[in-house]
């Protein structure tokens, strides 16, 4: 239902307004404007075991984040799961005017941030976006919540090659 809309509204060419218009058209959803908005960002949950390890990297490396997104959801996450405080700063989808997995916001979050992709650790749930980040030089890890103990031995390697405690 949201084929049409969801990409656009995510690389910033439909702002938030436009987009719950168009997804309550969708959908028919017959509720307000608001009750759509609580629906569409409650399908989210913190990742502990994930929180719980950049509790243990904040302040030792800096901690970014490359999200698809909207100013919605950007500002549910940030209001309500403690996992998105630990990030120093990020680069989100409808903001930079470009998504995952093409280039141009990799490229968009290199220059922001002045990353050397090549001694950057990037994790993701998406292969498209983990094939991006290799091609273009990142350390990556395909994550799925079940293998967060393979996400654990492969930052331990990175962070010693890095020479991080």
């Amino acid at each position: 239902l949201f084929d049409d809309i969801k990409l656009p509204y995510e690389d910033g060419r439909m702002d938030d307004a436009e987009f719950v218009r168009a997804a309550m058209e969708a959908t028919g959803f017959r509720g307000t404007a608001a009750e759509f908005e609580t629906i569409w960002c409650e399908i989210f949950t913190q990742n502990d075991p994930m929180h719980a390890r950049l509790e243990q990297l904040r302040g030792k490396l800096p901690l970014y984040l490359l999200s698809n997104t909207s100013g919605i959801h950007k500002d549910y996450f940030l209001r309500t799961f403690d996992i998105f405080r630990h990030f120093d700063d990020g680069v989100y989808s409808y903001s930079a005017g470009a998504s995952k997995p093409g280039e141009t916001i990799f490229q968009h979050t290199i220059a922001k941030f002045d990353l050397e992709p090549t001694k950057t650790f990037y994790v993701d749930d998406l292969l498209p976006n983990i094939e991006t980040a290799a091609r273009l030089g990142f350390q990556t890890f395909h994550y799925s919540f079940d293998q967060h103990g393979q996400f654990e031995s492969k930052l331990a390697e990175w962070l010693e090659v890095q020479g991080i405690g």
